[in-house]
């Protein structure tokens, strides 16, 4: 069997997502067991990091026994020994990143969003595709335990014909006042790329649609609750962007369900995370990592609302958990296993950058229907060659 090394520029490595998930949970673990096997093929990835902090990114390198690291990305892209070029840096500047690689002629792979706009990640799938390079996206979410589980019952049926749905998600985040704020300061400017909107709903898209159905149209509403902050230098500014969200979406089949996101709620529900399906036959509900079920001979009899006393019915008592051993597999990993076949053999990703445009439309449809206050078709922003 033959070992064949896979040069991969790590663009934004000092950042947590970059750091800890792509390098320690994913590229790392497949080096460390001697590579992925692909075909007759042994693939082992060699990262070289790249980023602003030099001591930042020897400390990187050094604990994970990498040997290359920089703060020049034009001298590693000019470096043939990388052939593969992934971004996790700040979201404003990564349609210029991945231009500039794939002008130099590097294979991309990309955090969401991978662009900006739909204009701009339409432009870096056509420069793209013109020159021959393969091109994968992050879509992490769809991998987490709970969700596996889900998507594996809507898979099977369970449900019957899929009537509705309703997507929670966030959590509170510190203004930086009296506690530090659990996110960089960019995430709140529009200058940096930031919003809610454009950070979190390009992973609601591939992960509505891989559970419930494809998305026909939406509508939606956001809002600042936090509109001043203190950034990482002690520093006031004013938020820019939302914080909070709440959408309405029409599915193609006609099903009906609700996206609430917010870094500006306190959690009291089963996770950070929750997407509850209901069916004809079944409903589930699933977190990060756990998923319930309820099918209609569980359901309790419910016929009235008694307003002077409390009926004492506990309704979290008639759902089974969904139990399934583990471990269950990094689902970085999952994504550059998936994006390595494809590179090395050609295999099949529903993942790629076309993926990615139509994640980012999500966002922008959303965007949209505030600006224009309609209903906006999903299909109207992405271009119909588009495939996903």
């Amino acid at each position: 069997m033959a070992t064949r090394t896979i040069g991969i520029i790590l663009n934004g490595a000092t950042g947590r997502i970059c750091s800890t998930q792509h390098l320690q949970n994913a590229l790392v673990p497949i080096r460390d067991e001697g590579g992925l096997i692909v075909g007759d093929d042994r693939v082992v990835p060699r990262p070289v990091l790249v980023g602003r902090g030099a001591d930042r990114l020897a400390e990187i390198a050094a604990a994970h026994g990498i040997a290359d690291w920089t703060t020049d990305l034009d001298a590693v892209l000019a470096d043939p020994a990388f052939s593969v070029m992934f971004d996790a840096g700040v979201t404003g500047h990564r349609g210029a990143v991945l231009g500039r690689a794939i002008a130099a002629g590097k294979h991309i792979y990309s955090e969401k969003p991978v662009a900006a706009s739909v204009a701009e990640g339409l432009a870096l799938l056509r420069a793209a595709e013109a020159r021959g390079l393969k091109h994968g996206a992050v879509e992490d979410k769809l991998y987490l335990p709970g969700l596996q589980e889900l998507a594996r019952l809507a898979r099977g049926g369970f449900f019957g014909r899929i009537i509705g749905f309703r997507l929670e998600f966030g959590w509170w985040v510190f203004d930086g006042v009296d506690e530090p704020c659990q996110r960089p300061s960019w995430n709140y400017q529009r200058a940096g790329g930031g919003g809610l909107i454009l950070d979190m709903y390009p992973h609601w898209r591939y992960v509505l649609e891989g559970v419930v159905g494809r998305i026909g149209r939406v509508v939606s509403a956001a809002s600042t609750a936090t509109p001043v902050r203190v950034d990482e230098r002690g520093q006031r500014y004013a938020v820019d962007v939302e914080d909070t969200s709440v959408t309405l979406i029409e599915l193609e089949s006609g099903a009906c369900g609700t996206v609430l996101s917010s870094w500006a709620t306190r959690v009291r529900r089963d996770d950070l995370f929750t997407f509850q399906v209901d069916g004809s036959k079944a409903s589930a509900v699933a977190g990060l990592h756990r998923c319930w079920t309820q099918t209609n001979a569980q359901i309790p009899g419910t016929s009235h609302v008694n307003v002077a006393t409390d009926i004492g019915a506990d309704y979290r008592a008639a759902w089974d958990e969904v139990v399934r051993p583990g471990p269950h597999r990094n689902p970085y990993r999952i994504g550059w296993e998936s994006f390595l076949r494809h590179l090395v053999a050609g295999s099949p990703i529903e993942a790629d950058l076309a993926a990615g445009v139509r994640d980012i439309a999500l966002a922008e449809a959303c965007y949209r229907s505030m600006a224009e206050d309609k209903w906006v078709a999903l299909d109207d922003v992405v271009q119909p060659s588009v495939r996903a």
